[in-house]
């Protein structure tokens, strides 16, 4: 990489505090402007359907269901949020006809959701989109490349996921070279 930001501002952190390891962010920092950068790729597809990733994760949930509803309780479970941002999503999609409510079958007091044909026939064509715009992002990157960040991503997520906050707030960040500090604020780091 020619110009490496990155690399830099943690070979200055080296220099400045050699008692800090600001290697992680080596990692850390190229994660989080490659979530930035996909975020901006990846949005136009969706936004140019009306929809939100959030939407479309519904939508790919109801189509892989398997079954031809979900209560909403199995797509907060399945997506991994809040009931009320269940309920927003299917607010959303239902006003705009891709989804509809039905009455449990089993249960009157249970509500399930189900995909629409006109639900079914966007969820299919923007996935269709979003994962050659995908593919588009990947082209320079080979397949035992891809097979090797897929296994290092999902340990790194693992990782990730499984940590325990820190204890503490941040005090500054490691994403800008280091400044000398004020004698009178010791306590601001990189600020």
């Amino acid at each position: 990489m020619a110009d490496d930001r990155i690399r830099r501002t943690v070979d200055a952190w080296q220099d400045a505090r050699p008692d800090l390891d600001a290697t992680p962010a080596l990692v850390l920092e190229r994660v989080r402007l490659i979530a930035d950068a996909l975020d901006l790729r990846l949005r136009a597809p969706l936004a140019a359907a009306g929809l939100g990733r959030g939407d479309l994760d519904v939508l790919v949930e109801l189509r892989h269901a398997g079954a031809p509803d979900l209560r909403p309780g199995d797509l907060q479970r399945r997506l991994g949020v809040t009931s009320g941002a269940v309920t927003k999503r299917v607010d959303r999609l239902a006003a705009r006809g891709l989804v509809t409510r039905r009455v449990g079958a089993d249960d009157a007091r249970t509500r399930t959701v189900t995909l629409t044909p006109a639900g079914l026939r966007l969820t299919d064509a923007v996935v269709a989109e979003d994962l050659a715009a995908q593919a588009a992002l990947l082209a320079q990157v080979g397949p035992a490349q891809r097979a090797l960040l897929d296994h290092l991503l999902a340990e790194l997520l693992r990782s990730v996921t499984s940590a325990t906050p820190a204890s503490h707030e941040p005090v500054g960040t490691v994403g800008h070279p280091p400044r000398a500090l004020p004698p009178d604020r010791p306590g601001m780091i990189g600020a």
